[in-house]
């Protein structure tokens, strides 16, 4: 029963942070305008953006991958100790 007190705190702290910051959806068509335009006009600022993009997406992926492979491994030679 106290672990469901946990999630739900979660899911409404979490739901109040999401509808707190519409602040933030406004900025994404800003940012496509000015890159395209820079884009245009034979800059590379896109090309930075973009590779910054891919840069903040890669980071989360890696480390949970890094942690599930390690928390796996460790698990198998639990396995292979307990038999």
């Amino acid at each position: 029963m106290k672990n469901w007190r946990y999630f739900l705190l979660f899911c409404v702290s979490s739901c109040f942070i999401i509808l707190s910051t519409s602040n933030i959806w406004a900025q994404c068509p800003m940012c496509r305008a000015a890159a395209e335009s820079n884009l245009k006009e034979g800059g590379t600022f896109a090309l930075g953006l973009n590779a910054g993009i891919l840069y903040l997406a890669a980071v989360p992926y890696l480390l949970v991958g890094t942690l599930g492979f390690i928390w796996f491994r460790r698990y198998k030679k639990a396995q292979e100790g307990s038999n």
